[in-house]
């Protein structure tokens, strides 16, 4: 088959490589000349993916449409962020099928994996494509098949982890699912697209919900002088009814701090006020400044106050071995301390600058012995936290990762 992928990131490009790697052939669609012009020269920017994985005679990287008129199968995997107010951007989503709409052609399958509210398959790419003149259902296909993609992870792969697909009637759900068996070892097919997009939302809500409840608790063990950890760890010998999740100073990367909105902004439509969902995504909001309000207070005893000080900062991805910015709350911790005026510096082996700060990533030592105060905000496997608890003046772990070293220089979360 002639596979074509739109967006080639953190979504996109593992899934054009596996595609490829199937013995497919692959045009994979970005619009980033960057992007493009590093594939070009055989050079990977995703952490997951090789460079030798994006070479080859199978790939065609392009920012022309016109290639993917030749497909058998398109696959959208565009960004879809929130606005300022937390309300759905699919405009990356409609200028992509705006521009596939030109070039498409009878029989191609497309299949959206970009993460969006129920409905936006059916109501909103399928009127965009057949603006072609062509009729969804007869002429082409169309399907949703939720991205689950965890960067950074070993364990489960794309080819391990359950692709579900659900197509706009039994001939592209069908066709889905032939597409996937390609690269998936395990296709779950759903009744519509609307249950896919559905899945998705429940699965990271699922994550977002647990994750606000025990930053709920980490606030309010920190009042009362409980380690949090301890509690989660005990809590977590149950054998039922316990799922174990850990708190931390806020979420990051594009699924988990966003769908809970994308959800709730749907269910306005229909007059229901998911409550319980916004609360959580609210949660999670609050925890990047528990975290400055924490640093503060921990400045303050040592007798510094926070516009005199120099604060470094371990890890500023969203999660741990991988390099990926996406509504990091690191990014967040640093810019209000930066408006309270503390000098800040950082290490982080996956991210070389931070242009917004005027920063470059740094040699851990060096910035740890300057530093007035050191924040573990995103725990890289990489570094060594008894070295830096050994020759720090005072160490803020937000991520339990310094558990085990006895210091009086450490304050944890």
């Amino acid at each position: 088959m002639k596979i074509g992928v739109i967006g080639l990131g953190y979504v996109g490009l593992p899934l054009a490589t596996a595609f490829a790697e199937a013995g497919h052939q692959v045009i994979g669609l970005d619009l980033d000349q960057a992007k493009l012009s590093a594939l070009h020269e055989g050079r990977s920017y995703i952490e997951d993916v090789p460079d030798a994985a994006v070479t080859g005679d199978a790939f065609t990287w392009t920012s022309d449409y016109g290639e993917l008129s030749d497909a058998d199968a398109v696959i959208i995997a565009v960004p879809t962020p929130l606005t300022p107010n937390r309300e759905p951007d699919l405009g990356a989503l409609v200028a992509s099928a705006s521009s596939l709409a030109r070039v498409l052609r009878k029989g191609q399958l497309v299949v959206l994996e970009s993460t969006t509210y129920p409905g936006t398959t059916r109501e909103r790419l399928v009127p965009l494509l057949e603006e072609s003149g062509l009729k969804a259902g007869e002429d082409f296909f169309v399907a949703f098949s939720p991205e689950r993609i965890d960067p950074g992870r070993k364990d489960f792969t794309l080819r391990t982890t359950p692709k579900v697909v659900g197509g706009d009637g039994a001939e592209a759900s069908a066709r889905a699912k032939r597409l996937y068996s390609e690269v998936c070892d395990t296709v779950v097919e759903v009744s519509t697209p609307e249950s896919a997009e559905m899945t998705k939302l429940l699965e990271n809500i699922y994550r977002a919900v647990n994750i606000a409840l025990v930053n709920e608790m980490a606030v309010i063990c920190d009042r009362m002088g409980i380690d949090v950890w301890e509690v989660v760890e005990a809590a977590a010998t149950k054998p039922f009814g316990f799922a174990s999740f850990k708190p931390g100073p806020g979420l990051g990367g594009h699924c988990l701090p966003v769908d809970p909105f994308y959800l709730s902004w749907k269910a306005r439509e229909y007059g229901v006020s998911a409550e319980f969902v916004e609360l959580a995504g609210r949660t999670n909001q609050r925890m990047p400044r528990f975290a400055v309000e924490k640093t503060v207070e921990t400045l303050n005893r040592q007798g510094v106050a926070t516009s005199n000080s120099e604060v470094a900062v371990l890890g500023v991805s969203y999660k741990p071995n991988v390099g990926d910015l996406r509504e990091s709350p690191a990014l967040s911790i640093m810019e209000r301390l930066r408006d309270l005026g503390a000098t800040l510096s950082y290490h982080d082996p996956h991210v070389e600058s931070l242009p917004a700060f005027g920063l470059r990533s740094e040699d851990v030592a060096d910035i740890v012995a300057r530093a007035d105060l050191v924040l573990i905000v995103t725990a890289h496997s990489s570094i060594d936290y008894a070295e830096v608890v050994a020759s720090a003046k005072r160490v803020l772990d937000f991520r339990g990762v310094t558990r085990g070293i006895e210091s009086g220089s450490v304050v944890r979360l």
